[in-house]
């Protein structure tokens, strides 16, 4: 959701595209046909400067529009990255805000970014001028916004792990153009046209000169304040511990969605907006089968993602390829702030992520309808509004991603021959001695302690808490133990409840049985 690095863009096709367009100088715009065409979006799709942002602007409305999640009245946290993608949207927001705007936005936003300069091991000298580039980009708006360090997540509370029901219009969804209505009558009677941006402008004054007063217990950090230094510590060594590049990303993105879904409940936000391109979700979507998140593609690469309940994470960007975003920012002047990230000049082969955007890219080289083709395919990927409200309510969740435990399967599956093949291939030999003997004069057999060390139950009830690919990510890892606090008083109060219900099995009702 808040995606940084070099963007990706495929320059030998930019090139040829520059080429052909000063080839075809006589070549005009594809809508007004009028204007000199300035690009060419694909093959026989040619548009001028003032057509292309018409555009650009009417996809991201359309998007909004014809999903109908986002409510009139309703708090929106933007989550900035400051890489091109998000920038592009906060732009699509501020314009859509405005009061002469066409099919004008009507929800009042705010903006997260997440400083992640700890893991990068960046010193406080370089995270400090990459938040102070961040502030002045995100002043030139009028909306309030907050700079939280990643190292927060030790602050958080075990209650962000737990779902929380969804709110009346996720539940009344059909009731959308009355909610419309409704909030137009009520400016209409009270004359607030302009409500949205003074209110704006008066939240980005108490944002800047008293935050933690309007917050109520937000956590904001300032280029001033740091979070305290065994926070950073404790975060370099969750990152200096994992044996592989793919399970650093993978765990930065769980612990980067908890912090936002911790700010925006704290802030009273319903809805987080990300940045994700139509070109990232293609990649996404390639790493997550690899990693075994086939099941949670909808959720991963879909417009909307209810996991959470309370919370919906919304991607207005989806439908917006890099090199459309790239074009818009470059002709329309968007800034943008580059901030290295983890996998920045990385090799192709240094994470699964690299290498599916890797492929993806290369592809797209040779045929550009590639990332359009992969993207389609994972449109066509829904969950039903039935099955999304039990799945809301089902209480099995992932402790990382926080997603349906898909591994209660039966015997005849491949997750279950993969778990006899583990423990096979775990299973240490034995001494030579006869069973029942000690074979040392020490208080514990030696055999015993080294197939039975003494962390391995609790990482085997921590590891009963989590989806198939989180068992894989955890699986580089040397130790549960160096995870935030909050992560690991969940799993123990869940292991406790688990235990219980063990114990009352026999006492209850099962749910689908009929002799009631």
């Amino acid at each position: 959701m808040l995606k940084k690095g070099i963007l990706q863009i495929n320059y030998r096709e930019e090139r040829s595209i520059c080429r052909d367009c000063r080839n075809e100088l006589g070549q005009t715009c594809i809508k007004c046909e009028e204007g000199s065409a300035a690009l060419i979006i694909r093959v026989g799709d040619a548009f001028c400067k003032s057509c292309f942002k018409e555009y650009f602007v009417h996809k991201f409305r359309a998007m909004l529009g014809k999903n109908r999640v986002v409510y009139p009245g309703e708090k929106v946290l933007l989550a900035y990255s400051g890489g091109p993608s998000s920038s592009a949207m906060i732009k699509q927001v501020q314009e859509g805000l405005s009061r002469d705007a066409p099919k004008k936005l009507r929800f009042n936003p705010g903006v997260l970014f997440i400083d992640e300069g700890a893991v990068c091991a960046q010193s406080w000298e370089q995270r400090d001028r990459v938040i102070s580039e961040i502030q002045n980009v995100l002043q030139k708006n009028t909306f309030p916004f907050h700079v939280v360090p990643l190292e927060q997540v030790f602050s958080l509370t075990r209650s962000v792990l737990q779902t929380n029901p969804p709110t009346e219009n996720t539940e009344q969804a059909e009731n959308y153009k009355q909610a419309v209505s409704s909030f137009l009558g009520q400016q209409r009677a009270h004359g607030e046209d302009g409500l949205l941006e003074a209110d704006a402008l008066a939240q980005l004054c108490v944002a800047d000169s008293a935050g933690p007063e309007r917050t109520d217990t937000l956590p904001i950090s300032t280029p001033c304040s740091r979070p305290p230094a065994e926070y950073t510590t404790a975060l370099m060594e969750i990152f200096t511990s994992a044996r592989t590049q793919t399970a650093k990303q993978e765990l930065l993105q769980s612990l980067r969605n908890h912090l936002i879904l911790h700010v925006a409940r704290t802030g009273g936000y319903s809805k987080v907006m990300t940045g994700e391109s139509c070109t990232r979700l293609a990649d996404r979507l390639l790493a997550n089968i690899s990693l075994g998140r086939g099941a949670f593609l909808p959720l991963d690469t879909g417009f909307s993602d209810h996991r959470y309940g309370d919370v919906v994470i919304v991607r207005p960007m989806r439908d917006y390829s890099l090199k459309e975003i790239s074009f818009y920012n470059r002709f329309f002047k968007v800034p943008s702030v580059f901030i290295p990230t983890m996998d920045t000049k990385a090799p192709e082969n240094s994470s699964i992520q690299r290498l599916s955007e890797s492929f993806i890219t290369k592809l797209q080289a040779d045929f550009p309808s590639t990332v359009s083709t992969v993207y389609r395919t994972s449109e066509k990927l829904n969950v039903s509004r039935t099955e999304m409200k039990r799945e809301i309510s089902q209480q099995e969740r992932c402790l990382l991603c926080m997603c349906n435990i898909d591994t209660h399967v039966g015997t005849a599956s491949a997750f279950y021959a993969t778990q006899v093949s583990q423990h096979l291939s775990q299973k240490r030999p034995t001494n030579g001695t006869e069973p029942g003997t000690q074979c040392c004069n020490k208080e514990q057999c030696c055999e015993r302690s080294a197939s039975h060390p003494t962390s391995a139950p609790d990482t085997q009830d921590f590891v009963r808490l989590l989806c198939y690919s989180c068992r894989v990510t955890l699986r580089d890892l040397p130790s549960v133990s160096s995870l935030p606090p909050y992560i690991l008083q969940e799993a123990e109060h869940r292991s406790h409840r688990l235990e219980m219900r063990k114990e009352i099995q026999e006492f209850l009702i099962d749910e689908d049985s009929d002799d009631i």
